[in-house]
């Protein structure tokens, strides 16, 4: 049996293989990138602000305050703040009350949210914030000022907001997301090779053991892997080695019990006949005076008369089989007219009046004749005796390039679905109760071994009545080829006799 090849759209296995391969190289460089991207950005920005708050801080604790303060000398002191800023110039807000003051124009600032405040008012050692505004990053400080009591400190009332442009750190971390994204696709071009050599290293035993799977496909059992290595693919390359010894030490010895069971049928078959032989000679006569004998010896001599007819059917069929075992059937097609042939074949078995046919005339085929005659004769007797009348002989011509097509067909109630698969199985019977009826078991054996002898099929189903269809199908294109091959050849021959009866006319005249 042979199974169809599936088209699968999924991509082979080494395009599988080199995907899944750079997907790993991908993910774990995006991953190190990643990582690598928020260490240093936390390190960066981690750097910056401490070291922005430190000094803001410090600076506050060298500045000195009057109170109460003035919006001129909070102005002044806002003014001292940002020229001393580290790491880079910011911007300082002093809020006193109800006075606000800054190193810049505008008094207020923007930046500065209410949580910062608040944190501010709450924190002695003052409080920080990142925040983004309008598209640029900024690092937002608020600390108290503090009067030393002595044992403790007190708020003065004054508060002092830093702003510092984060911009030069948000550059430095944009250049290493882009310096990432710039390797990650180099890297995976260079991961392409590694891959490429993983998936031939996966794929050769992979090809190799699909090399030797089709190669004993095709009947090379003695197929063996190289096992290099001690991997897993080392491993199935080994157990398809031991599988394929013991396969080909099985098939052997199947073929050998097989050759001796053709033997034997062939050898008994052919010592059979010579009894035979007499055996049927001797019932012809018994027949002949089976009437002037008693009842009962009559019937005995029928009855051995007619078991004589089915041994010796059983033997031919036998016989008829084991050639086509033994690859020792021959083809002999001749052009003949396939619808006289279907009738000289019911004609012979006066069967003529009991089945129906649709033979149109002018319909030539190449075929063997006397194949041919055992195949209708088959197929027509089977469902004579198995099936219900009328039995119906119909005859399609071959259209184009199609085939030539008989079917023939019982009024019967047709073929069990069970049966079906197994109606050509040799010495298959249907009905468990026929084991004792004229049929050997092998006629629809034989009819199919003949209908493949000439390239073409035979198939049984349920016609749309209800009864049994069998159809014919032969290749009349392919045997018109082989025919004219042959004719051919034969007309070769015939030019190289010729050819070769001049040329001893030609040496016996000068001989003379």
């Amino acid at each position: 049996m042979r199974f169809p090849v599936r088209r699968s759209l999924r991509p082979g296995l080494r395009t599988r293989l080199i995907a899944a391969f750079l997907l790993v190289a991908a993910v774990s460089a995006l991953t190190t990138a990643a990582l690598t991207y928020q260490s240093a950005r936390s390190a960066i920005l981690k750097q910056a602000q401490d070291q922005a708050v430190e000094q803001f801080r410090e600076q506050i604790a060298n500045e000195y305050f009057a109170l109460p303060a003035s919006a001129a000398a909070l102005q002044n002191a806002c003014r001292s703040l940002a020229r001393a800023g580290k790491p880079h110039p910011w911007f300082v807000f002093a809020e006193y009350g109800t006075l606000r003051a800054s190193s810049t124009s505008r008094p207020t600032s923007t930046v500065i949210t209410d949580e910062l405040r608040n944190q501010t008012h709450a924190n002695a050692h003052g409080s920080f914030q990142r925040v983004i505004q309008d598209g640029t990053p900024y690092l937002t400080i608020g600390m108290p000022v503090m009067f030393d009591r002595g044992s403790s400190e007190q708020h003065s009332g004054v508060y002092l907001y830093a702003v510092m442009d984060l911009r030069t750190e948000s550059v430095t971390i944009q250049a290493m997301v882009s310096a990432a994204k710039n390797g990650a696709l180099p890297a995976l071009a260079v991961a392409v090779v590694p891959a490429l050599l993983a998936a031939r290293s996966v794929l050769r035993p992979v090809r190799d053991l699909r090399r030797a799977a089709s190669s004993m496909g095709k009947g090379r059992l003695d197929t063996r892997i190289e096992v290099k290595g001690s991997d897993e693919l080392a491993d199935l390359a080994w157990t398809f080695n031991e599988s394929a010894e013991q396969l080909e030490r099985s098939v052997e010895e199947l073929q050998k019990a097989e050759a001796r069971a053709r033997r034997f049928a062939s050898d008994v078959s052919h010592e059979l006949r010579t009894p035979l032989a007499g055996m049927l000679a001797v019932t012809e006569v018994l027949d002949e005076d089976a009437d002037g004998l008693d009842p009962d010896t009559a019937r005995a001599v029928r009855l051995i008369s007619a078991e004589t007819g089915k041994l010796a059917t059983l033997v031919e069929d036998l016989m008829e089989i084991s050639r086509f075992d033994a690859k020792a059937a021959e083809l002999n097609p001749d052009e003949v007219d396939v619808a006289e042939t279907i009738r000289k074949t019911l004609q012979r078995r006066h069967w003529q009046d009991r089945v129906r046919t649709q033979l149109p005339d002018g319909v030539r085929a190449m075929i063997d004749p006397r194949r041919f005659d055992i195949v209708m004769a088959n197929l027509v007797g089977n469902a004579l005796r198995h099936g219900v009348e009328p039995v119906t002989v119909r005859l399609r011509p071959a259209v184009g390039e199609g085939p030539l097509v008989v079917e023939v067909e019982d009024g019967g109630p047709g073929i069990d679905a069970a049966v079906l698969p197994h109606i050509f199985d040799r010495f298959f019977k249907a009905d468990a109760a026929r084991t004792r009826s004229a049929g050997s078991g092998l006629g629809l054996a034989i009819t199919q071994e003949n209908v493949r002898l000439h390239g073409g099929t035979v198939r049984a189903t349920n016609g749309p009545g209800g009864g049994a269809l069998f159809t014919v199908e032969l290749p009349t294109g392919l045997l018109a080829a082989e025919a004219a091959e042959a004719a051919e050849a034969a007309e070769a021959a015939e030019a190289a006799q010729a050819a070769g009866a001049a040329g001893a006319t030609e040496a016996g005249e000068a001989a003379r």
